[in-house]
């Protein structure tokens, strides 16, 4: 008896998703709950899991395909039996055994771009993982043994073949001056026209203004390099810079709400909490996953949070839930070299602080040129609830945060914790 799966909702008004990657074909033998297929939706990934143990008899959808939220994406037939050695399981203890000296020298290498001009047409099955690393190393399947059943190809196989080839890319040149004149078309995904859609809307529906300061990074860093070995033994996390930044905007948040509110039709309404959108960069586009009342957290557990957002956005792993809701975000530019930039709002929020790179630079110091490490930061702001004074001093409090660390636990300095000020 066969048994049908259908798409889940992913979340309210959305109707349609994409098939990102089936991680099971027809004929695998597949276990109850076990992963089948990868679907992206507007706003996040997500699997569909297995219903019931059994053979997987139709896939309903091609990759890249979209399809209906509630109709049929796959067929089960829940009455075969599992063979005594399933061929997946084979495959994964193979895998698993994999030499750690093929893993190390592959993974070396800096990610290439996948090579689309190379032809994976063979009648020997190729498992998706394998198939991604020929494409990204220029291999073709006949370069590669497989060790599979029927000579099916694995990634280990792929390991081993890259190791064999001394684990360089493509002999493609990408900066040739051949004189080709090649053109290559991509289906744009429900994740990166939400994405333009929320950026055309933002920046015409807000009255956007941005402004800028710099940071005298070195009281950070100086802390960091004391402190940063204790911290990772205590806490079992390393000390970044997000942490700091984090912290300063909550308590600058607090003292500045209109910075921390938002519109509401007619209303503005403004908000006691600090939920703070992180901005990271994922194999899929850009996310904004929420680190919730972030204004109770120490640093220690500020990083422990980040750290666990930004490894389910490169996993593709975020709910809905984790995503939504946040009052005010913060950007990080500077990771890809910006020196400086005007951050665009994500609404319904009101501001977006933009980081960016570390600099050495010269700058006067009670009348002497000193060297020092600094950062330019932007604030974004939508003007028609946040006057030039809220914005500009919430960006001015954000320096004397972080140029004054000590000040990051309460927002006073020693001074003023002694004075009762």
């Amino acid at each position: 008896m066969s048994i049908e799966i259908k798409v889940p909702s992913p979340g309210e008004s959305i109707s349609e998703v994409t098939v990102s990657k089936w991680l099971k074909q027809v004929g695998d033998y597949v276990q109850l709950d076990e992963p089948l297929v990868e679907l992206e939706s507007e706003k996040a990934t997500f699997e569909v899991n297995a219903e019931s143990a059994g053979v997987l008899t139709k896939q309903l959808a091609k990759e890249g395909d979209e399809i209906k939220v509630g109709s049929v994406i796959v067929e089960i037939d829940e009455t075969a039996k599992a063979p005594e050695n399933t061929a997946p399981k084979a495959e994964a203890k193979k895998e698993a055994a994999a030499p750690a000296k093929a893993e190390k020298k592959v993974e070396e290498k800096s990610a290439p771009a996948p090579a689309a001009s190379i032809s994976m047409d063979s009648d020997v099955h190729i498992a998706p993982l394998a198939k991604e690393l020929m494409l990204a190393y220029g291999l073709k399947p006949a370069q590669v043994k497989g060790s599979g059943p029927n000579g099916r190809i694995n990634r280990t196989d792929v390991l081993e073949a890259i190791v064999a080839k001394g684990g360089s890319t493509s002999s493609t040149n990408k900066y040739s001056t051949s004189g080709e004149r090649n053109t290559r078309v991509e289906k744009m995904s429900n994740l990166r026209k939400t994405v333009a859609k929320r950026l055309v809307a933002a920046k015409n529906e807000t009255a956007m203004l941005t402004t800028f300061n710099e940071v005298n990074m070195k009281p950070i860093m100086d802390l960091r390099n004391k402190y940063k070995t204790i911290f990772a033994e205590k806490h079992e996390v390393g000390l970044g810079f997000m942490s700091f930044f984090t912290r300063a905007c909550c308590i600058a948040l607090l003292d500045w709400p209109a910075v921390n509110a938002f519109i509401d039709g007619d209303q503005i309404q403004f908000n006691d909490y600090c939920d703070i959108s992180i901005a990271v960069s994922g194999p899929r586009g850009l996310v904004v996953p929420v680190i919730r009342n972030a204004e109770s957290l120490s640093l220690a557990e500020i990083e422990k949070e980040v750290k666990r957002l930004a490894g389910k956005a490169r996993d593709n792993k975020l709910s809905m839930e984790e995503m939504s809701g946040g009052t005010f975000t913060i950007t990080n530019g500077g990771v890809f070299g910006s020196m400086m930039s005007t951050p665009i709002i994500n609404p319904p929020q009101s501001a977006i602080l933009g980081m960016h790179n570390i600099v050495e630079r010269p700058m006067v110091e009670n009348g002497q040129i000193v060297i020092r490490p600094i950062m330019y930061v932007a604030l974004s702001y939508d003007h028609r609830i946040i006057d030039g004074r809220e914005s500009v001093s919430f960006l001015v409090r954000v320096k004397q945060l972080l140029e004054n660390p000590e000040m990051l636990f309460d927002g006073r300095t020693p001074a003023e914790k002694v004075l009762g000020l």
